[in-house]
């Protein structure tokens, strides 16, 4: 069983996978013999069937699988969490979830042989992560009092340990701003040309020059001033030269939105709150999904969202999972942001096409997208097709956000009776109304050709209903419904 009780489909499984490969070998996972104590407990009485509702205040599924080496494999999937199931392998893979725990969802899934008995204890290593996960502060069974969302309430002197220190690295980061200002007027003082030889140099006082000074370099020092947001934008323009025809204009663009950035944290203190709050954010300010929960000032949203897409990818050494929603009341977007590493599973796992009745807690900006899953109010329950809009509304849409958020990429979108064609100059391609009126080019960067040629076939040269994000470099489509969502592996 599920958080709510209801056992997941064959399809819901397979899309948790974080590639085909996992899919793959997941499916021959399942389907061998080679599982031992392999069982699942829904917290129900010894002799009740494991498919039955047995409730949402216990779950669990386990089993060690034969390895390489003499010890197998355990593994263990919490499906209680209220955030969505978790994973535990001692595999040595560091994909979330691995092959082992896919395989043994598959086989409780499908009801295999060796995973139908229910009621009974899970052996010694698997209770005790169980154990230990359940009693975390914001899990199931958390202790009573803790404050609202999981977060513990903090001591006064711990409260301003924490100020000095955002106060520290706030200091830091407007040092490595105006570092990075000075950086922006070398480049225009030398030329937009320079950028395109390592990224020019910098004078230093004594009149003499860096030679190698560079891009990895300037964004390096971005880091060691913890504005991790101002390093990837520094990267960005370093690979801006390379990136083909009219580089110089497209350089400048980014030079200038870069500059505005740096500008509005060093005046943080005269823009709005909201604005504010969207420079922090860009910088590479987070705040922890426990503090927006229990914000007193928080306003939760409660609707029922429709899962439109989860996209994992990998940002360094971490695995990053982002799951776009929409309200079918509010009509409004959301996007649910987790990281997880080698032995931090991602905690979240909502597969396109579920309904959710929940609430949702937006992150403060003047745009808000990025919101923390709060209290679910009802068993997730598979969902209809979207409706969607058009290419130029779309765009509209698009426009409307970037108003409010200039550092804004894309934004999410779901087009309805598009068809993927070849674009007119024969190179790439694009997603075009039916009458032929309007189209968008696909984002060449996030789409690769299996995910081309399986939307492609999806379509079949018929309308169909996508769904992705729609930004100044295309359209980046994530999930399409034939009638079903299809995740594309972008």
């Amino acid at each position: 069983m599920s958080a709510h009780g209801e056992r997941w489909t064959t399809d819901q499984v397979l899309a948790l996978a974080p590639d085909e490969a996992s899919r793959t070998a997941a499916e021959r996972l399942a389907a061998s013999g080679r599982w031992t104590q392999t069982s699942t407990v829904a917290g129900a009485s010894a002799g009740t069937d494991a498919g039955a509702d047995a409730g949402a205040d216990a779950g669990a599924v386990w089993g060690e699988r034969e390895g390489g080496g003499a010890t197998p494999y355990r593994t263990a999937i919490d499906l209680i969490d209220p955030n969505g199931p978790a994973f535990h392998c001692s595999c040595p893979s560091r994909k979330t979830p691995c092959k082992h725990a896919l395989g043994l969802l598959l086989r409780w899934a499908g009801s295999a042989p060796a995973a139908e008995a229910g009621g009974e204890d899970p052996p010694p290593w698997a209770a005790e992560w169980l154990t230990a996960r359940r009693q975390r502060p914001g899990r199931a069974g958390r202790p009573a009092g803790a404050a609202k969302g999981g977060a513990p309430s903090r001591t006064p002197a711990a409260s301003e340990a924490a100020r000095q220190r955002a106060e520290r690295r706030r200091q830091r980061i407007a040092a490595g701003a105006t570092e990075l200002e000075r950086r922006l007027e070398d480049l225009l003082r030398s030329g937009l040309t320079t950028a395109g030889r390592g990224g020019g140099s910098t004078a230093r006082e004594d009149g003499t020059s860096s030679g190698r000074d560079s891009w990895d370099e300037t964004a390096a020092r971005m880091v060691d001033a913890q504005a991790p947001g101002l390093a990837a934008r520094v990267r960005e323009l370093g690979a801006i030269p390379a990136s083909g025809a009219d580089w110089p204009s497209r350089l400048l663009e980014e030079c200038a939105l870069l500059h505005l950035l740096d500008q509005g944290f060093l005046g943080m203190e005269r823009l709005p709150a909201p604005l504010a709050a969207t420079v922090r954010s860009r910088v590479g300010l987070t705040t922890d999904a426990a503090d927006v929960l229990a914000a007193p000032d928080t306003v939760t949203v409660r609707d029922r969202w429709l899962v439109l897409a989860q996209h994992d990818g990998q940002e360094g050494p971490l695995t990053s999972r982002r799951i776009f929603l929409r309200g079918e009341r509010t009509g409004r977007m959301a996007l649910h942001l987790s990281f997880g590493g080698p032995h931090r599973p991602l905690d979240v796992t909502l597969p396109p096409g579920l309904l959710l009745d929940a609430d949702l807690a937006y992150y403060p900006g003047a745009r808000p997208l990025r919101a923390a899953l709060g209290e679910r109010h009802a068993p997730a329950a598979p969902g209809p097709v979207p409706s969607g809009c058009g290419v130029d509304a779309a765009l509209a849409a698009y426009g409307h956000a970037l108003r409010d958020d200039p550092w804004l990429d894309a934004w999410p979108v779901v087009l309805t009776d598009v068809v993927p064609l070849p674009a007119g100059d024969g190179e790439g391609w694009q997603l075009a109304d039916a009458d032929g009126e309007s189209a968008l080019p696909l984002d060449p960067r996030g789409l690769g050709r299996t995910a081309l040629w399986q939307l492609v076939s999806i379509s079949g040269g018929a309308p169909l209903t996508v769904f992705g994000a729609c930004g100044h470099r295309g359209f980046l489509p994530l999930t399409a419904w034939d009638p079903t969502p299809v995740p594309l592996p972008a």
